[in-house]
Formats: structure tokens, sequence, C-alpha cells
């Protein structure tokens, strides 16, 4: 069975503020878009994935993120990470209404492709689950059955909102790629310790970043 995900991305000019300690104004842009980019690049070469649909109205990051096969949906409802989540779950399910879906952090540089594989084969034996993030806090991938509703939570607290929400905790070992999402200048030494995709070294070797 192959899941299709759902990958949000805001505006590259208004992404990942949270690293302003660590990116200034003008490198965050291309480190959200390189995030972006390793994400979907590892998510397309997971065996159990079979397409990735990104909801953005970033044209440059469309263009980027079409170009290694994604495909792209205009961000209609412009009201923020939930709507946009469910427009793309509503857009996805009109053309893949018997394929199990799941919404993806576009924030994982990490990403291993196995590891993905991974979740969702855990994903596969409930209804909606979901995967907390590394912090314990939030929430990197919400996962559900065909014909179930996405049911996005994303936000402040997300891990225990998803729980409440009826969502099961999914908990298999050895995923840490898919856990660990990148908001602060902490996160994102924590993902290059863990080894990111091309893309993201590339942007991260123009940044001084204590203990790399």
């Amino acid at each position: 069975m192959q899941w299709t995900l759902v990958i949000p991305l805001k505006p590259l000019a208004l992404a990942k503020s949270r690293l302003a300690d660590t990116a200034t104004d003008g490198l965050r842009p291309g480190l959200a878009l390189a995030f972006a980019e390793d994400t979907v690049a590892a998510a397309l070469a997971s065996p159990a994935v079979r397409d990735v649909a990104v909801v953005t109205d970033d044209a440059l990051a469309g263009r980027v993120l079409a170009a290694l096969g994604a495909r792209i949906v205009a961000d209609e409802p412009r009201g923020g990470l939930n709507a946009a989540l469910t427009h793309g779950a509503a857009a996805v399910r009109a053309f893949r209404p018997d394929s199990p879906l799941a919404a993806l952090n576009a924030d994982l540089p990490a990403l291993r492709p196995s590891e993905l594989a991974r979740v969702l084969e855990a994903a596969l034996e409930f209804p909606r689950s979901f995967l907390p993030d590394a912090a314990g806090i939030g929430t990197t991938l919400l996962a559900v059955a065909a014909g179930r509703e996405l049911l996005p939570e994303f936000g402040t607290d997300s891990r225990a909102r998803h729980r409440t929400s009826g969502a099961v905790e999914l908990r298999p070992e050895g995923v840490d790629s898919v856990r660990q999402d990148v908001d602060t200048g902490e996160d994102l030494r924590a993902a290059l310790s863990l080894g990111v995709g091309p893309r993201t070294a590339a942007a991260a070797a123009r940044l001084l970043i204590p203990g790399q």
C-alpha cells in the first residue's frame, strides 16, 4: 500500500522566523526552501510513497518542488497551516480517493526514505494516527486511512491536541529523521548531526553554527 503525502509550505519570505538567531533575513528563505526540497526528495524516494502534493502559494517554491516531482496545490484558503492541509487533502482525495493520506512537515531536512516507510507502515494499522516531533510537543506526521478525514490540529501543543482528537500516537523505533523538524538553531544542529540532504547541507554551509 502506497501513500499520498500532503506537505504544506508557507511563503518563503515568511518562513522560519525562529531561526533569526542562526540565519539572517536574507538567508532564511533559501534555508526554508532547502529544507522543503530535501524533504520532498526523500519522501518521493520512499518505497511507501506514491506521490506528494505540496500546498503553497510561493511561486519559486512551486517551480522548484514541481521539478522534483511534487504536485503543486495552490493554498486557496490562505487561512494558515490547518486550513492549507484540509484543502490539500481534499484536492488529493479528488484524484486519489482510495489512497491512504498523510500530512508531513516541510522542514525535515534529515528525512530518510526508509524511516518514513517504517512510520507509514505502522500507520496502516490505524484509521488515524500521528508521529510526535523530537521535542515531544509537536507533530511531524498525521496519517489517515482511505475515506477518513485528516482533521489536522497542527500548531502549538499539537501532540496533545492530536491525541485528544482521537488519533493514535505512533511509537516506531529508529525513526529520528522523521521526527526532527527544524524551527530553531538548536533543531538545525540536531538535524545536521543526523545528516541532512544535499540542499540543506549547502545552505547551512553559509551559516555560522557553533559546534558544526
